[in-house]
């Protein structure tokens, strides 16, 4: 079977990151207090995520963008006018891996895809893990809805904070809710990292 992990990917550095953010935040006219008690992510987190003083999990990134009402991918692209969603007759989205800007947060790297869509209901992203041990890890990360992975090269172990696991390899899915408290781990051979596609949604 084919390699299909792809080539190296972009990463987009802490500080154009928290950059976007904080554009983002002051277009909206919001203090780091109000996305703080909005997003349920400490001031003092917001604040080093805009400095880029911190790298951030997923989930930390996802609810500041739900508090300032834009799609996460918003967040990877390049600064510019913040401009509002608006819903156009568009059919279909065509990205290319290889140019997806990520963001690693040391134990993943992860890259959405499609944030051009209007108003989408799904968060693609491709991922990959490099943590191999629970220890890595701060806590589980929680997220609203639900969550579909597809591994693309390597092993995978997803374990939950129920203190359920799966362990799932190439062309193996795991569909699982992302509210409950879960990370992934590598069990690739060697050491290797993994490579998934990864489907998000919060409905």
């Amino acid at each position: 079977m084919p390699d299909a992990r792809p080539a190296a990917l972009p990463l987009l550095d802490r500080a154009e990151v928290g950059g976007r953010l904080r554009q983002v935040r002051k277009a909206r006219q919001m203090t780091l207090k109000q996305l703080s008690e909005l997003s349920g992510v400490p001031v003092s987190t917001l604040s080093k995520m805009e400095l880029a003083q911190v790298s951030v999990s997923y989930e930390k990134l996802a609810a500041a963008a739900r508090a300032l009402n834009v799609d996460i991918a918003h967040l990877f692209r390049a600064s510019g006018a913040v401009a509002e969603a608006v819903a156009a007759p568009v059919t279909v989205v065509v990205d290319s891996l290889p140019a997806a800007a990520g963001y690693s947060t040391g134990t993943y790297d992860y890259h959405p895809i499609a944030g051009a869509f209007p108003e989408r209901r799904m968060t693609p992203a491709y991922a990959r893990i490099i943590a191999r041990e629970r220890g890595q890890f701060d806590d589980f990360i929680r997220h609203p809805g639900q969550e579909f992975a597809v591994v693309l090269s390597g092993r995978v172990r997803i374990e939950f904070e129920t203190g359920e696991a799966v362990s799932i390899g190439p062309q193996e899915t795991a569909y699982f809710d992302s509210q409950v408290g879960h990370i992934y781990l590598s069990e690739s051979e060697d050491g290797g990292d993994a490579h998934v596609m990864v489907v998000m949604t919060e409905r």
